[in-house]
């Protein structure tokens, strides 16, 4: 369906074609009609299906001459960042509306500029739930004349405790109004705000799971424990994305990963919560410039970004919600353009997960091999070589004055010419890591990884038991059981088998830890006295291992190696 099939205004009509939009998205198509007849809508669309001007377009020709002066439009966002982005779609759409005035209200910003902007008769207020409440309590912001409630990304809101705010205000605004709810998944609580706010809503579902994926390659790359960072350096510099975003966890991640990236030379800023508001707007302006390549974000400071031309999205924590995965994603391969995501993994846990986020959005996600140094520079000799054939422009005389001098010299042009292409793939091979990708440890073999042992401070005299220590490591770094091998433990100390590969990561996750209230270092063991006998051995093969206590007497263990009462034994006979 085109635009130009609504019965939208002539000023909107001409705002929606100078921005290049002619063919409606199916969330658009099936919204806009509904929300131009004043009905209550619920639309359910990830991110990436043109939710912005599903709801904006309307709100922007629902406003009249007589609307100049109060608020009649209140649309809540999640996030500082999707506030601004919709009131700048809102202010796009109304370019040639002048009766429209749209005014963002959010935390971490001024409130003295936003009042002025209030008082000057703003009709359509964009904000986040925190900030619409406080200028509400101000009497700064008037509810009496709205006639319409825009909830955007719902979930999202719900997600980060926003619901008692967001119930405040729907009871506060008169009730005869329109109550528009768009949300990417329905969890009870959004089906409850529903019925409670809502008049006779239409429902409307876009399947856009597989549609918003279906354009976008995607692939993962099984790392080591402890090397995503070296193996993100590595894709960087093979693929070189002109616009790139890396998804992490946390916003400690974030800084530490920026941080990282930019001492290895790449065009790289973060973003989070933690930050200032006036920080995140230089970083989303640079990053919209192309002055900032890589943009390091968390999942909710990432939520509003909506920028043009991203061709690759990393995944360097594996999401903790499926539904993340395809608003992370959703960032490239927009537009119909298509994408890139790459997603890190590291253990049988995550591989795990993954599979089940490719069932769930019925989406291909294939292994790839990482490229090691051999492979990049085969790259970067292939774009060199089609950068160099692609200059059009002749040189000029400059350039065959230096080439004359360097013959009077003995250097010949291809002699010059290879210099110089020789020390620019040196400059840009220079930082990337040394990188041999480990085997892991196998279940019932050990064969095809190098091991050592790591030696813990802690042993029998604190009674301890293998399921306590493995239980610590795997907590500690993040690996599974089945990486730890054949656990020893001794009067003081305990050993563990570990691949030689991750060795100093364990030692690093481990620094300090207490097992059981029990302050504990961790170091590599250097060996110990042939007549030293463990007390406890512990391997993969759990509960199959015969099991000896320091006597060389066999014991009764479950399967974590802890020792099972002989209820064989006749109890003593008291006399």
């Amino acid at each position: 369906m085109q635009f130009n099939e609504l019965n939208l205004s002539e000023e909107l009509i001409r705002a929606v074609d100078e921005l290049g939009f002619s063919e409606m998205t199916e969330i658009q198509a099936q919204s806009i009609p509904l929300l131009l007849q004043g009905r209550d809508v619920v639309g359910r669309s990830n991110t990436g299906t043109g939710k912005t001007a599903a709801f904006g377009i309307p709100a922007v020709e629902s406003i009249t001459d007589d609307d100049r002066r109060s608020p009649v439009v209140l649309i809540l966002c999640p996030t500082r960042e999707l506030a601004m982005q919709a009131c700048e779609e809102i202010r796009k759409f109304a370019k040639f509306k002048r009766s429209v005035k749209a005014c963002a209200v959010y935390g971490g910003a001024s409130m003295e500029r936003q009042i002025m902007e209030l008082k000057r008769g703003a009709n359509i207020i964009i904000g986040t739930p925190g900030r619409v409440m406080d200028h509400m309590r101000r009497r700064t912001l008037r509810t009496d004349n709205l006639r319409t409630v825009i909830l955007d990304e719902a979930d999202e809101m719900l997600n980060m405790g926003f619901r008692e705010d967001i119930e405040a205000i729907l009871a506060d605004v008169p009730e005869e109004r329109q109550t528009v709810l768009f949300s990417a998944t329905m969890p009870p609580e959004i089906l409850a705000i529903t019925e409670k706010y809502q008049r006779d809503p239409v429902q409307i579902k876009i399947k856009s799971s597989q549609k918003t994926v279906e354009l976008i390659e995607q692939h993962f790359f099984q790392v080591a424990m402890g090397r995503k960072t070296d193996a993100l350096k590595l894709l960087l510099s093979a693929y070189s994305p002109d616009s790139a975003m890396v998804f992490c966890n946390t916003k400690r991640m974030v800084d530490e990963l920026t941080d990282e990236l930019a001492k290895s030379g790449f065009r790289a800023a973060g973003i989070h919560g933690d930050m200032k508001q006036l920080q995140r707007t230089q970083v989303m302006n640079s990053f919209k410039s192309r002055a900032t390549a890589i943009l390091v974000a968390t999942d909710v400071a990432a939520r509003g970004i909506d920028v043009s031309g991203i061709d690759t999205v990393f995944n360097y924590d594996l999401p903790q919600d499926n539904e993340y995965y395809i608003h992370r994603i959703g960032r490239t391969g927009r537009a119909g353009l298509a994408g890139k995501a790459y997603t890190l993994i590291t253990g049988r846990r995550q591989l795990s997960d993954l599979k089940d986020i490719a069932r769930y959005t019925k989406a291909e996600i294939t292994e790839l091999p990482l490229p090691d140094r051999s492979c990049i520079a085969d790259i970067k000799k292939e774009k060199l070589t089609l950068e160099i054939a692609g200059i059009d422009e002749r040189p000029d005389s400059g350039a065959y004055e230096i080439l004359d001098a360097l013959a009077a010299k003995g250097i010949d042009s291809r002699e010059a010419a290879a210099r110089l292409i020789s020390s620019r793939l040196r400059t840009e091979l220079a930082g990337l890591p040394e990188f041999d990708m480990p085997k892991p440890l196998k279940k019932g073999s050990r064969s095809g990884a190098k091991t050592v042992r790591i030696d813990l401070s802690i042993g029998r005299s604190k009674h301890i038991a293998p399921n306590f220590i493995l239980g610590a490591l795997v907590d500690a770094t993040g690996m599974t059981g089945q990486d730890f091998g054949k656990i020893d433990i001794f009067d003081n100390h305990t050993t563990v088998e570990v691949p030689e590969a991750e060795s100093d990561y364990i030692i690093d996750s481990t620094n300090p830890m207490k097992i059981n209230g029990h302050p504990v270092e961790v170091k590599l063991y250097k060996g110990g006295s042939s007549k030293e006998r463990p007390y406890r051995q512990f391997a993969d093969k759990r509960g199959s291992g015969r099991k000896f206590n320091d006597r060389g007497r066999k014991k009764r263990t479950d399967i974590f190696g802890d020792s099972i009462p002989d209820r064989r034994k006749r109890p003593k006979k008291h006399h």
